[in-house]
């Protein structure tokens, strides 16, 4: 056996794979980083700036799969996982905050488990557009929203398998399910309390004709 060529030969396919590592990290915090701005940029009503982070997000995604197409170890480490999460989770929240279908894991591009983690993250981006729309007044839009998240989780409670092929999405769920039921107690009460100040009104404008 000529050791020194198989240790040539050891060294090229080490360097190949931190190759394909170096790339696939870079793409994974670009596409996390745009993701990150896409959620952002949709809460503000930015939608022509949401989509071209989206885009950014997707492109890099792209070009970390691309990079571990012959490494597949190295495309099932995390990293890859983890962005493809935040992409899914900035799409999903588009189609909540916008009112628009939301779409699926073979439409957005990701693995199962990275579209599921992603709409358990989307939740708690609902419940900030919840109360933002309550702080405005807007509680019928409010109360739709709630209406998706109950739908989502409904999706996620279905999901029983194992954590490690799940990404552990149990986890997830069962931190979406404690941030719905806070956003229905916080709806709740908004509406109480629009209720109880359109009947004050009422009361008030009923004496004033009555003076």
């Amino acid at each position: 056996m000529d050791l020194q060529a198989l240790s040539d030969e050891f060294h090229r396919r080490f360097n190949e794979k931190m190759v394909a590592r170096e790339a696939a990290l870079g793409a994974s915090r670009k596409a996390i980083r745009s993701s990150a701005n896409a959620i952002r940029a949709i809460h503000r009503g930015e939608a022509d700036e949401a989509q071209r982070l989206m885009s950014e997000a997707r492109q890099a995604l792209d070009e970390g799969e691309a990079a571990t197409e012959r490494h597949q170890d190295i495309r099932h480490a995390g990293f890859l996982h983890d962005a493809q999460k935040e992409y899914a989770e900035a799409r999903l929240t588009e189609a909540v905050v916008f009112g628009g279908d939301l779409p699926g894991a073979d439409e957005v591009g990701v693995t199962p488990s990275a579209f599921l983690n992603g709409m358990a993250e989307t939740i708690g981006e609902a419940r900030r557009t919840v109360l933002d729309l309550l702080r405005r007044g807007e509680a019928s839009r409010a109360e739709r929203i709630l209406g998706v998240m109950d739908e989502m989780y409904g999706v996620l409670v279905t999901i029983d398998y194992p954590d490690a092929i799940t990404g552990n999405l149990r986890r997830s769920t069962d931190v979406a399910r404690n941030i719905i039921e806070r956003t229905r107690g916080d709806l709740s009460v908004s509406l109480v309390q629009r209720d109880l100040r359109d009947a004050l009104e009422r009361h008030a404008e009923e004496l004033r004709g009555e003076a």
